[in-house]
């Protein structure tokens, strides 16, 4: 296991505990691991491809998703205005 995929890992742990905290914690917690997880998605692809890379990419939105709901819901009001 290369160290990308390591600290995927240990990103996605660190997902779990940011989402075993108090519900105060979670959008702080949510823009950390937004702020983290962007470069090391390119780290994950550089080194293996574009396959696996969209593999986490799926992985950190599933883990994220109520961010990613409201950006999405967010992007889209603001195109039907």
């Amino acid at each position: 296991m290369t160290y990308a995929l390591i600290t995927a890992c240990l990103w996605a742990l660190c997902a779990t505990v940011i989402a075993l905290a108090p519900r105060r914690f979670h959008w702080r917690g949510a823009w950390a691991l937004i702020i983290s997880g962007v470069p090391l998605i390119g780290w994950v692809t550089l080194d293996h491809g574009p396959l696996i890379g969209l593999l986490c990419l799926v992985g950190g939105i599933s883990v994220l998703r109520y961010p990613a709901r409201y950006l999405f819901r967010k992007m889209w009001q603001d195109r039907a205005e």
